[in-house]
């Protein structure tokens, strides 16, 4: 059996990215209940709103799934641990922050803990504290990414060959192709984020939605370089906005506010893609329809195994 698999306690090694404050039960147990992992983004939500998911997830599956918690922004970490605690939560994805201090506590309350890297100085790091899982995402993925800025097929097998720890592979996978490719360069499963948003089961405005499938090559832009706040969203006038402030030299504290939570709602959520920005990683290229979580890891799995038969490599022989 696949060792994501069986560390999570799913039938497939895919899992859900977390989404911030747009994470919304539904979504993630669409993905549960296909076979994968759901997730919910802590992102800066309080622990009230954090644990009504945590209640409606309950209340519709009985599979795994995980909250993400991106320690640099979320103010309530202490707060959303002790919800992990008191809610028996399977798994947690610990991301943008130090994960060391809280991850002996989290296995000591059996939680399956994963660490988002974007090396593998903080791969090793992580293994060394006791992840049981590192995510590997590259700066192809959606939202916040690190000033690095390695792409996914770049920094995956680095981290893979640096520690012993299964490894996930994140940014840039949305069919079965990239999750064939992602295992040949020694991931065991695959986090998925923009493909997610564009299924039947995501609750975020449709224009989102039209707007990936509709998005072309250079349909992504990266924003926050001069702030060392790098972070990949949809090509949009309120996308321009921001570069055009950057232009401006606007402060950070500036900057920040106005690629806060607030605006990631307001296009996200209410579809006003001149007043708020939308994050998309560089998969939406590849998106062309809106299935189902179901629909959509079926195919995935079909592809996958579909491109495995069709791959032929010569037979090099030494004279």
């Amino acid at each position: 059996m696949n060792d994501i698999a069986k560390i999570l306690g799913v039938d497939l090694p895919f899992i859900q990215g977390g989404m911030g404050n747009i994470s919304h039960a539904s979504l993630a147990v669409a993905v549960s209940e296909a076979g994968g992992l759901g997730t919910i983004g802590a992102g800066t939500l309080a622990p009230e709103k954090v644990e009504q998911m945590i209640l409606d997830i309950r209340r519709e599956t009985s599979k795994p799934f995980a909250i993400n918690i991106p320690l640099a922004i979320q103010p309530y970490v202490k707060d959303i641990l002790t919800l992990i605690k008191k809610h028996q939560v399977p798994a947690v994805a610990l991301s943008a922050g130090n994960p060391a201090p809280y991850i002996e506590p989290l296995k000591t309350d059996n939680v399956v803990v994963m660490c988002v890297v974007a090396n593998e100085k903080q791969a090793r790091k992580a293994e060394a504290a006791g992840a049981d899982i590192v995510i590997a995402e590259g700066y192809e993925a959606a939202g916040i990414n690190a000033k690095e800025e390695l792409t996914t097929f770049t920094l995956l097998p680095k981290v893979a060959s640096s520690v012993a720890i299964p490894v996930v592979a994140a940014g840039g996978i949305g069919d079965g192709r990239g999750v064939l490719a992602a295992m040949s360069l020694g991931a065991q499963g695959v986090q998925l984020g923009t493909r997610l948003i564009a299924t039947k089961d995501a609750q975020v405005h449709p224009a989102y939605k039209e707007a990936l499938c509709s998005a072309g090559s250079d349909g992504t832009m990266i924003v926050g370089r001069p702030y060392q706040q790098v972070r990949r969203i949809l090509k949009t006038p309120y996308g321009q906005q921001l570069l055009d402030s950057e232009k401006e030299e606007i402060p950070l504290e500036s900057y920040l506010e106005k690629t806060d939570e607030s605006h990631h709602i307001l296009g996200a959520i209410e579809g006003k893609l001149e007043e708020g920005h939308v994050n998309a990683g560089q998969i939406s290229t590849m998106i062309e329809d809106i299935p189902t979580v179901q629909e959509l890891f079926t195919r995935m799995i079909q592809e996958a195994q579909s491109s495995l038969k069709d791959i032929s490599l010569p037979v090099h022989s030494q004279k």
